[in-house]
């Protein structure tokens, strides 16, 4: 498959945690089995790609095709499509728009279906991955305004949030270690869920990082006896 070949394939947070839970193996050891740490277009945080295989080839690309396909990462999921979301503030809230692209290499293109947007986004269940997306766009762009000045790249902080946002089974060990839930007036049911579900804990995780990096008030914090 040509489209699996010689691609700059980018790592959202996430694609590891559905991957990682695919392979059955901690997001500590896939980020150092197939991922590299890159510079991208956020000049104050790393991003991540895909490692490519010895002939630059996906390194879940089998004999019979995609070897993750059902959790394969959001960037294989969309294509061709492709999603902008305008947030001008005139608009009010934001809106998404979607253009299609297309290469020679692609034999889906010569498929005769034909599918609307909405059918596409159902068929290839992007709704939650769009939304998981959008919360992940939401914190990059909070890392963009460089909470960590004075600390420089790769800083204690920077390091810190580097777990949060790609290491989940790191920052579980966190968690449980510094018992953070317990610092926050947390509903049973979300203390519940983060202890189980890791999509909840990135979550937890993301409105801890405001407050620790930026004082954002994301949650009520317990007083301490």
């Amino acid at each position: 498959m040509v489209c699996c070949r010689n691609v700059d394939m980018l790592m959202y947070p996430y694609d590891i945690i559905e991957l990682k839970k695919c392979l059955g193996i901690r997001s500590d050891e896939f980020l150092e089995k197939y991922v590299q740490v890159v510079k991208g277009g956020n000049p104050f945080f790393p991003a991540l790609m895909m490692k490519m295989s010895d002939d630059n080839a996906c390194p879940f690309l089998g004999p019979e095709g995609c070897r993750v396909y059902e959790h394969r990462p959001f960037s294989c999921r969309m294509y061709p499509l492709e999603r902008g979301v305008d947030r001008t503030p005139e608009k009010g809230r934001p809106e998404e728009f979607y253009f299609l692209t297309k290469h020679d290499y692609c034999k889906g293109h010569e498929e005769e279906q034909q599918w609307t947007v909405k059918e596409w986004l159902r068929n290839q269940k992007l709704l939650f991955h769009n939304a998981m997306s959008d919360t992940w766009t939401e914190m990059d762009t909070f890392f963009a305004t460089n909470p960590w000045a004075g600390e420089g790249a790769a800083g204690p902080r920077q390091q810190l949030a580097f777990m949060v946002c790609y290491n989940i089974d790191g920052f579980r060990d966190y968690v449980n270690q510094h018992n953070l839930p317990a610092d926050f007036k947390l509903s049973k049911s979300r203390i519940r869920d983060i202890e189980t579900d890791d999509e909840a804990l990135l979550s937890f995780g993301f409105d801890w990082l405001k407050m620790v990096l930026a004082n954002i008030p994301t949650m009520k914090v317990r007083k301490k006896r």
